[in-house]
């Protein structure tokens, strides 16, 4: 017995284990990826077997059974830039040839179907037979070669024939670019060494040709082009310089030249009328200015000292006759009275003098209004041709927007015109150029065939095979879905093993159970092991034990549990919580008259519905008569007033609940106690199920103490993860 109970603690420390930390349990349980690549191969290693067989055998068949192909290639070196007789450029840009899309667009050129068609034209392969013999195509016995009345091939038989032909050599020819050069080297494939010598050399000469014609006819497509967009550039320059110069004559414009604005970017076309224009504004700011100095001047009083009398020299000198003569008479003045006749020659003196100063003064005043008059009509003739001027130049104006529209058209054709007829006259010239591709290694008759090659076919079949076989493998182990060995519940459903349960083939499970030397007891006694590290009291006081569906040992795992936990002295009662599809009562041989329905339905001694059982320690609540809607009994607060009442009287309570899907009482029941266990049938339910019943447990917050994998078998077990039931015990012991 101590050699039994020793695998079962192991078990139960890593239940343990597995009750602290998941993730440290998982990556101790998850066997390394290469092994689980090998178990899988195990598992399905005829079916690996076969299909590798096949498939090495249908590769050295059709090795065995292919014609001998003949391989020719030819080396060609393609430069990048084509070198130029003339310093005139081509219709290409310079750089085009350094692009990135250069040599592939060689390659494609070399693989073009127009090449082939050459290429078929060329050697003339559409009329000779030994090129479809050498590529397995008999001509005599298909109705596309040959007429039927043995006349000479029609021409839609002769086309037919030729399509075949480039279909077969753009097939058989393979360009295959060196790696970091500009060599390039063009095979033929075909069963005549000969046939793929000449094909590959030929190949390469109608390249060569093709390429110088392409060029050569791009030039004349060119030069046929602008011969027609310069006649037509030529009628519309002179059209549009013929309405430039009509449309100026009938408005009289008459253009002297352009000139740019200060700041150099407006470009202001000069005119006659702007020139005129712009002569009589000068002139009508000079007589302007004029006119102001004169009315400032004619504005002055006549006796005033202005500036016209202070500059006059007469005025001048009559002022200074005058002085003279008043200095006089006031010495006389001192001495004499002023009827003295000196004094009064002298006063009749200046009487005289003031005379004449006054009259010079008049004649000044005079000649300055007339200077203003002068000024005011010369302003005014200036200022009323001006005005005449800009009414012209607003009128030219407005017909210069036409005019400029007819100048810009004219210079565009002309600008047009010029730049075609330039670049006729390059074009003249270009194509003159050295090739650009020249041949490094013409094709020699290979000597011995290419394919079939029996180790590369071979090491192609098996490693074929080898990929197929995955293939399936990987197919065949997608589709069954279900848990296959004990490994997979923690690494797949994130949910700690409890233990595993073997498949009974023979006998009844109840009497195993019974029997506490056998496997089966074995096995629960470390699952309630493991179950005693998933708290830190023990052994949950309440439990419920649930599944997927029905029939995957739910009910089996449920009794198996309360038993082991009676036989270690404890007081354990079995509640049945089926009352959908109750068992209990039949597995342990008691009445199910009364039970759990009449307790949640209102009947508050449930002692009277307890029954006691054969089993030691172990009590038993049935689950009563069917009620209409469990789920509706379930729902209400009776439930947990029972689990408290129950675990004041019993040490341990395992409550046998419904199955999961599709059903709600489940996760009902839940609520009452401290946790579940998670009973999964070995190659049942698919993982998605049960992963979609431990999310309803989730979802409804349940303490889920971990899975117990039922009915898996011994091929099963031998993963490395089976406790070796039976272990120590024989038929001597029994």
């Amino acid at each position: 017995m101590l050699q039994s109970i020793s695998p079962a603690f192991g078990a139960a420390q890593t239940g343990a284990v597995l009750g602290d930390d998941k993730d440290n349990i998982g990556s101790n349980l998850t066997p390394p990826i290469l092994l689980q690549y090998w178990q899988v191969a195990l598992r399905w290693k005829w079916v690996i077997a076969g299909i590798i067989l096949a498939a090495i055998v249908f590769g050295l068949v059709a090795t065995l059974l292919a014609t001998p192909q003949y391989t020719a290639s030819t080396r060609i070196e393609i430069s990048r830039e084509q070198k130029n007789v003339t310093n005139v450029e081509g219709l290409e840009s310079q750089n085009a040839g350094r692009d990135l899309e250069f040599y592939q667009t060689q390659y494609s050129l070399l693989q073009a179907r127009s090449l082939a068609e050459r290429v078929v034209r060329q050697l003339r392969l559409s009329t000779d037979d030994n090129f479809f013999k050498a590529h397995d195509v008999n001509p005599s016995e298909s109705s596309l070669f040959t007429s039927k009345s043995g006349l000479p091939l029609n021409a839609g038989e002769r086309q037919k024939r030729e399509k075949i032909a480039v279909d077969l050599l753009l097939k058989n020819a393979s360009i295959s670019p060196i790696r970091g050069s500009a060599l390039i080297d063009i095979g033929y494939t075909s069963g005549s060494p000969q046939l793929s010598a000449q094909i590959s050399n030929t190949w390469t000469e109608q390249f060569i040709v093709q390429s110088m014609d392409r060029r050569f006819a791009s030039t004349a497509d060119a030069r046929r082009f602008l011969e027609g967009r310069l006649a037509d550039l030529r009628a519309r320059l002179e059209t549009s310089e013929r309405e430039l110069v009509s449309y100026a004559e009938s408005k009289g414009i008459v253009a002297l030249g352009k000139s740019k604005s200060l700041d150099g970017r407006t470009e202001l076309e000069r005119t006659l009328v702007s020139s005129d224009l712009e002569a009589l504004n000068s002139a009508l700011a000079e007589a302007t200015a004029d006119r102001v100095t004169a009315e400032s001047k004619s504005g002055q009083r006549n006796g005033g000292a202005n500036s016209a009398s202070l500059n006059n020299i007469a005025i001048g000198q009559l002022r200074q006759r005058r002085a003279e003569v008043a200095s006089e008479y006031a010495k006389l003045m001192v001495q004499f009275e002023p009827g003295y006749p000196a004094a009064q020659a002298l006063a009749q003196q200046l009487k005289a003098l003031d005379a004449s100063i006054a009259r010079e003064e008049t004649r000044v005043s005079s000649s300055r209004n007339s200077e203003y008059a002068e000024a005011v009509l010369r302003e005014r003739d200036l200022r009323a041709q001006v005005e005449a001027l800009k009414e012209r130049m607003n009128r030219q104006q407005r017909d210069s927007i036409q005019y400029n529209i007819f100048q810009r058209e004219a210079d565009t054709n002309r600008e047009l015109y010029d730049g075609l007829l330039q670049r006729y006259k390059e074009i003249g010239v270009t194509g003159v150029g050295a090739n650009n591709i020249s041949i490094v290694d013409t094709a020699k008759v290979p000597e011995k065939p290419s394919s079939p090659n029996l180790p590369l076919n071979m090491a192609l079949a098996l490693l074929i095979g080898v990929g197929l076989a995955a293939v399936a493998t990987f197919a065949l182990d997608q589709i069954d879905e279900g848990l296959r060995d004990p490994g997979q519940v923690n690494r797949v459903l994130q949910v700690p093993l409890l233990g595993s349960v073997p498949d009974i083939e023979e006998g009844d499970a109840l009497l195993l159970l019974q029997d506490a030397k056998s496997a089966l007891s074995e096995s629960y006694l470390s699952i309630r092991s493991n179950l005693a590290f998933s708290t830190d009291h023990g052994v949950p006081r309440a439990l419920m034990v649930t599944s997927t569906r029905p029939a995957e040992g739910k009910s089996t795992t449920s009794l198996a549990l309360a038993t082991v936990l009676g036989r270690t002295g404890k007081n354990v009662l079995l509640l049945d919580a089926d009352m959908r599809s109750p068992s209990m009562h039949v597995f342990t041989s008691q009445s199910n008259q009364m039970g759990l329905s009449n307790f949640l339905a209102g009947e508050n001694n449930w002692q009277q519905l307890v029954q006691v059982t054969d089993i030691k320690g172990l009590s038993l609540l049935p689950a009563g008569p069917t009620p209409p809607s469990a789920g509706e009994l379930l729902s209400s607060d009776r439930m947990l007033l029972l689990i408290q009442q129950l675990t004041e009287h019993f040490d341990h309570i395992v409550v046998d609940s419904p199955p999961i899907l599709g059903l709600a009482d489940a996760p009902l029941l839940a609520r009452a106690v401290e946790g579940c266990v998670f009973v999964a049938e070995a190659e049942g339910v698919a993982v998605r199920g049960i992963k979609a019943s431990l999310g309803r447990l989730h979802d409804v917050h349940a303490h889920v103490f971990g899975v117990v994998l039922t009915k898996l078998r011994h091929r099963q077990a031998g993963y490395g993860y089976g406790y070796g039931y039976g272990y120590g015990y024989g038929e001597s012991d029994k």
